[in-house]
């Protein structure tokens, strides 16, 4: 792994010229991503992470951590002990410069011997599940990283807008998957990551998905094609 994500963050935090990221999927043209914007704090976090970082409590994991703006904010505003998680090293490192105390650089299908009583998933948390086929194995692995009664707080993009439409409304969606699953792919300085895999879905197949692996499933908030959804450990 290239590490283009956690190279820009690194740029960034110590002024060694960072440019902004650039990221592509399978059905988007290149769109930019300024890195400051993984810096922002939470007056200019959108309404649907704030309201997640609102609800969290107890011991928290921010899963795909980045920078850390989100965990700074739990463990700084709101007081709570919180585990920082990912797996670009470069990220996990500026997260510790910032001022995370915990912050851990492991995939976290591999991350055990904790568990919590609020998981954070943010900027389109479900993408880390890559595919249908493979979300019941994140599902089970973070149901065994809550404390009984623990909530996850995730948020996800109904994608269906961005396909053709006919006269009469109906949606041209290509055969052979879910249209929720994309390639993605991160740009930085002339660089290019291999395309991962990754997750946009709509709220009903995350209750259905999330209710089958052991999960009560509230939309906490929608906000135009994004939601966000609470997870509670049954």
């Amino acid at each position: 792994m290239k590490d283009l994500m956690g190279k820009a963050i690194w740029d960034y935090y110590h002024h060694e010229n960072p440019e902004d990221l650039q990221t592509e999927t399978s059905i988007s043209e290149l769109d930019e991503l300024p890195v400051d914007y993984l810096f922002r704090d939470f007056d200019e976090m959108n309404e649907i992470e704030q309201k997640a970082l609102q609800l969290a409590q107890g011991k928290v994991l921010d899963i795909g951590a980045g920078a850390g703006s989100h965990s700074l904010y739990l463990q700084d505003e709101k007081k709570l002990d919180v585990v920082a998680l990912d797996i670009s090293p470069k990220s996990i490192e500026v997260c510790q410069l910032r001022g995370v105390k915990n912050a851990v650089c492991k995939n976290m299908l591999d991350f055990a011997g904790e568990t919590f009583d609020t998981i954070v998933l943010l900027m389109n948390g479900t993408g880390i599940f890559e595919s249908l086929a493979k979300i019941d194995i994140y599902l089970q692995k973070l149901h065994t990283l809550l404390n009984k009664n623990g909530q996850i707080l995730i948020d996800s993009t109904d994608i269906l807008y961005m396909f053709d439409r006919d006269e009469d409304g109906g949606v041209y969606i290509p055969a052979g998957g879910y249209y929720g699953e994309l390639d993605y792919v991160v740009h930085y300085k002339g660089e290019s990551e291999d395309p991962i895999k990754w997750l946009y879905l709509d709220f009903k197949t995350l209750q259905n998905a999330a209710e089958n692996n052991g999960f009560k499933v509230e939309k906490v908030l929608q906000s135009e094609d994004s939601f966000l959804a609470k997870l509670i450990k049954k």
